[in-house]
C-alpha cells in the first residue's frame, strides 16, 4: 500500500487524539505523552503497546511535518476518488490512477502534479506514473524514542554516552534486502517488474499496484531465514550520542536516521533521545545559571563577614557578606555557572539568616540584651498614631 492510499485509510488525527485543527505545538505536546505512555522499554513483552507506539509514531511522522500535514490534508479531502486521478506524464495510465483522453481532455494526473508540487507533471507517489509507483513504495521507517537519564554534573559538562534500546534494525544477515545471503530477489511473473497491474474499460483505464509484488516489481524468492524475506530483525543496539553542555531536562536531541529501518528501500526514521536530569543535592539551575542556598549566622549578617561557597567543578570561592545583610539577598559568582558554546552563565549564591531554635544560657541572654538595647521597631511603619 502506497503512502496516499495508507493516508486515506488512517485518520492520523484520530491516532494521537487531537482535533484536525489542532496546532503543530499541540500535536506534539500530545505524541510526547502517548509516545512515553507506549514505549517499549516502558511496556517490556507487551506486543500491543509495541503496534501503538509504531502507530503513533507513522502519525507524527506525517501530521508533525508541516509539508507533509498539508499534503496529507488534501489527499483526505479528496477523497477515494482523488487517489484515483494520476499519470506521471504523456497520456498513459497511472499507477493507482485513471486517464481519460477521449475529447482532448489530457492526462487529469497534469493537474494533481500541480497541486502537490510535483515536477514533471507527475502526481504525489501513489498517483504517478509506472516510474513513480515502484518508487512511492518505499517507506521511511518509524521514528523513536529513548529517555536518556543524566547526573546533574553530566547535563551541565556535557558527555559522550550510548543509548540502549531495542528496536528493529536491518537484518544482520541478509543486510536488509531480505533474500538470503547469495541471491537477490526475482522479477515478478504476474506485472513483468512494472509494479502495477492495468484493467482496461473501455475509454478509461486502471492501474493497480501488483497484488504479487505490492507494486515493487520484484519478488523474494529465497528469503533471509534470520528474518524471514521482512528484512528487519528486532535486537538490542547501542547509539552512540554526543550531549552538549549545558543541555536542559526534557530536551530532545534528534539523531538522524537512527530509527527503524524503511520500507522497501526507504530511508531509516529518526531517533529522538529525551533527556532526564537527576536533581544534585547542593546545587540548582535557573537557565545558564547554577543556584546555591547557603546558611548564615545572625551576627554574620548583622556585622558582616566573609564566608566560602563551594562550585560545581570541586573548587570554592571567597564571598563579602556586607553588615546588614538581609536573609534571602543573593550574591553572584560571575563564570561559575553553565558554560556552552554561546555563553557562560554565573553561580547565584542566596544567603538565609539562621535563627537557631536551641538557645543556650548565653546566647539567650545574649539576644535579651540586644533586645534591650535595640531602641527602634522594625514595624514603626505599621503603628497607627
Amino acid at each position: 500500500m502506497t503512502a496516499q492510499r495508507e493516508w486515506l485509510d488512517k485518520d492520523y488525527y484520530k491516532v494521537l487524539g487531537v482535533s484536525k485543527d489542532a496546532t503543530a505545538k499541540e500535536i506534539k505536546s500530545e505524541y510526547r505523552k502517548l509516545s512515553r505512555k507506549y514505549h517499549p522499554d516502558a511496556n517490556q513483552g507487551d506486543e500491543k503497546a509495541e503496534e501503538r507506539f509504531k502507530e503513533i509514531s507513522a502519525a507524527y511522522d506525517v501530521v508533525g511535518d508541516e509539508e507533509k500535514r498539508k499534503e496529507y490534508d488534501q489527499v483526505r479531502k479528496l477523497g477515494p476518488m482523488g487517489g484515483a486521478f494520476g499519470g506521471g506524464g504523456g497520456r498513459g495510465p497511472g499507477a493507482g490512477g485513471m486517464n481519460f483522453d477521449p475529447g482532448g481532455l489530457g492526462d487529469l494526473g497534469d493537474l494533481l502534479g500541480g497541486l502537490f508540487n510535483r515536477g514533471g507533471g507527475g502526481a504525489p507517489p501513489g498517483f504517478g506514473g509506472r516510474g513513480q509507483q515502484r518508487q512511492s513504495a518505499a517507506r521511511k521507517g518509524p521514528d523513536l524514542e529513548a529517555v536518556l537519564h543524566l547526573s546533574f554534573e553530566d547535563a551541565v559538562r556535557g558527555i559522550t554516552t550510548a543509548v540502549h534500546l531495542v528496536s528493529d534494525a536491518a537484518c544482520s544477515t541478509c543486510k536488509g534486502s531480505g533474500s538470503a545471503p547469495g541471491t537477490a530477489p526475482g522479477v515478478c511473473g504476474i506485472c513483468r517488474g512494472n509494479g502495477v497491474t492495468d484493467d482496461n474499460q473501455g475509454g478509461f483505464s486502471f492501474s493497480r499496484p501488483c497484488s504479487g509484488c505490492g507494486g515493487q516489481g520484484t519478488v523474494i524468492t529465497d528469503p533471509c531465514e534470520s528474518c524471514r524475506g521482512t528484512g528487519s530483525e528486532r535486537r538490542p543496539r547501542e547509539v552512540k550520542v554526543r550531549i552538549p553542555a549545558g543541555v536542559k531536562n526534557g530536551q530532545r536531541i534528534k539523531l538522524a536516521k537512527r530509527g527503524e529501518p524503511g520500507t522497501y528501500g526507504g530511508p531509516p526514521g529518526d531517533l529522538f533521545v529525551i533527556i532526564d536530569v537527576a536533581p544534585h543535592d547542593r546545587f540548582g539551575r535557573k537557565g545558564n545559571h547554577l543556584t546555591l542556598t547557603v546558611p548564615i549566622t545572625f551576627a554574620e549578617a548583622a556585622l558582616g563577614s566573609k564566608i566560602t561557597v563551594p562550585t560545581l567543578d570541586d573548587g570554592t570561592r571567597t564571598i563579602k557578606i556586607p553588615a546588614g545583610t538581609a536573609s534571602g539577598m543573593k550574591f553572584r559568582v560571575k563564570g561559575q555557572g553553565v558554560e556552552t558554546t554561546k555563553k557562560t552563565g554565573d553561580l547565584l549564591v542566596e544567603v538565609v539568616v539562621d535563627v537557631p531554635s536551641d538557645l543556650s544560657k548565653k546566647q539567650r541572654e545574649a539576644i535579651e540584651a540586644l533586645q534591650k538595647a535595640t531602641n527602634d521597631s522594625p514595624r514603626a511603619y505599621l503603628e497607627v498614631d
